[in-house]
């Protein structure tokens, strides 16, 4: 099979670079163009007509949010994964609403890079135009990696999800200092006693470190920092 053309939209200079470097690293893929911003990006989508688009939102001239929905909008059938700073619930929910195919929250590694690819390749081969799908294997492609394996091998917890154990790792990983389950849960938009449930289970698996801080007055407050 041909290498799947990914055409990435960044502004750094040395993030494209990175960028470019861990897309190709990955089998199957070909960065055939880079743009510093979303106009630049656009006229490029337009005229080599990539299968990917890698897309960060903060940009100067037109960002990332109006180029997706711009793409969208002239209805350009190119696929979209979102590598960005931005980490609040209003832009990510965005992005996901005008179609974006993953979100990834710098920093990242290169792991969770290859996992996004591997995951797009696979997408890209079921829905080839060519043939008919069938149920089993649409199920596969969307809930395969429902559930996370860890280490030793067993699943998550009954009750825990692989999408919120995603967004508090992310949460965390643009977190300089430790911070409190309710910190925790307002980052991420969701419940105190459910972020605290995640929490234990990441401090369980080796993933964060827990910090108990003692203050002077009432009970001590645990925090979490993801280890690095």
């Amino acid at each position: 099979m041909s290498k799947l053309k990914v055409l990435l939209i960044e502004d750094d200079p040395m993030v494209q670079e990175i960028n470019k470097a861990f897309i190709e690293k990955v089998k199957g893929f070909k960065v055939i163009a880079c743009a510093s911003d979303g106009n630049e990006g656009i006229s490029l989508v337009r005229k080599l007509k990539p299968d990917l688009v890698v897309l960060d939102i903060y940009m100067p001239g037109q960002d990332g949010m109006k180029t997706l929905r711009q793409i969208r909008n002239e209805k350009i059938p190119v696929d979209v994964i979102i590598i960005t700073a931005a980490n609040d619930q209003e832009s990510i929910r965005a992005m996901l609403q005008n179609g974006a195919f993953d979100y990834i929250i710098k920093p990242f590694n290169f792991d969770r890079i290859k996992k996004a690819l591997e995951k797009y390749k696979d997408f890209h081969t079921t829905l080839s135009p060519s043939r008919s799908v069938t149920q089993k294997e649409l199920d596969t492609l969307f809930f395969a990696e429902t559930s996370r394996t860890v280490a030793d091998s067993t699943e998550l917890p009954k009750g825990l999800n692989e999408i919120t154990l995603r967004q508090i790792e992310g949460f965390l990983k643009t977190q300089t200092v430790a911070k409190s389950a309710e910190e925790v849960a307002e980052g991420v938009g969701i419940a105190r006693v459910t972020a605290r449930r995640y929490l234990d289970y990441l401090v369980k698996n080796g993933s964060i470190e827990l910090d108990i801080q003692y203050g002077t007055i009432g009970r001590p407050v645990n925090r979490y920092l993801l280890k690095k």
